[in-house]
């Protein structure tokens, strides 16, 4: 008989709590190409909710890379106490633009950082559109989470440095409401992108940490290597070495880069689907935005010690 996937892989979590999930809320951004689409889920119940901002990666699937997918994590994160908003980025497959002549095709890179701009400018606005929601967020606890391309776009959130390809400019989309941020297998410095990369991506060439200056997580898969990206192997990780602290890596031992498959339930987007590693990744991000938000909350500490007192870890953590 095989043994049910837990839901936190053993580390010390709150009681969770039903979830309400209402999609679409649209908002009419001035000269956005397409209305900005969301999804937010909460907990039924409770007042003074933290906010967590979760974009969603670049991928090749038509609907995961939108605010229908990474069910896994934004579920998780409601149920314990956040409310998730995700939204469908230009770049989803699912609006059909990556092929557009608009010059910051395929990726949106900027549209990206100023979609979470533009939600947090209009939570009021949001919370009027779902039920239940009004006088509910904690305007002052607010954490932005992204995978992959997403956590390019995290990282802008945070400080990090990028230059516009087609002009040059310095683009800075830092904002001062995100608290934390978290980074799930990001891309790494410009310096050290491939030629392939730099050819279909050529933003990419232009990242840098050092002014990357918001308190992040970095979250890493060892075995998440791709040499179209980069012929280092640990290029992922730049986000926190390159940075100024504080900053947190997790290491997850055997991951690749859809991380145990946090992008979807039981869908092809990864390659090393394994439930227990996202079970594991979940509960940590979920510790580490507890004590970054709330300070008091000794959730992180706790989480790192039960990641270290299992028999097999799934992974190693580093501060600094």
């Amino acid at each position: 008989m095989s043994k049910p996937f837990t839901e936190a892989a053993g580390i010390p979590v709150n009681d969770s709590a039903p979830v309400v999930t209402f999609s679409p809320v649209v908002l009419s951004v001035p000269g956005r190409i397409a209305d900005l689409q969301i999804k937010v889920s909460a907990p039924s119940t409770g007042s003074d909710l933290p906010v967590i901002l979760l974009s969603h990666g670049h991928g090749p699937s038509n609907f995961v890379s939108s605010l229908h997918g990474y069910g896994p994590l934004a579920n998780f994160w409601a149920a314990h106490g956040f409310v998730v908003i995700q939204p469908t980025h230009l770049d989803s497959k699912a609006l059909g633009l990556r092929e557009s002549d608009n010059p910051e095709a395929p990726l949106f890179w900027r549209s990206r950082a100023e979609d979470m701009r533009c939600i947090l400018d209009r939570l009021d606005q949001i919370e009027a559109a779902v039920p239940g929601l009004g006088g509910r967020l904690d305007r002052s606890r607010i954490a932005a989470v992204g995978h992959s391309m997403g956590g390019h776009t995290v990282g802008m959130l945070c400080g990090q440095g990028v230059t516009d390809p087609v002009d040059g400019t310095e683009v800075n989309l830092a904002d001062p409401r995100i608290k934390a941020g978290v980074l799930l297998a990001a891309p790494g410095k410009g310096e050290d992108l491939a030629a392939f990369a730099t050819e279909h991506y050529p933003v990419l060439k232009t990242t840098s940490f050092a002014t990357m200056t918001t308190p992040a997580l970095v979250v890493v898969g060892d075995n998440d290597w791709s040499p179209a990206f980069s012929d280092r192997k640990d290029w992922r990780s730049d986000a926190y070495f390159l940075s100024p602290g504080p900053k947190c890596l997790l290491t997850l031992f055997g991951a690749e880069h859809g991380l145990g498959g946090v992008a979807a339930y039981d869908a092809k987007e990864t390659t090393d689907e394994n439930p227990e590693r996202v079970a594991a990744l979940r509960a940590l991000v979920w510790s580490y935005l507890r004590t970054a938000l709330y300070p008091e909350d000794p959730a992180w500490p706790a989480a790192c010690a039960a990641l270290m007192d299992t028999p097999n870890p799934l992974g190693i953590i580093e501060c600094k």
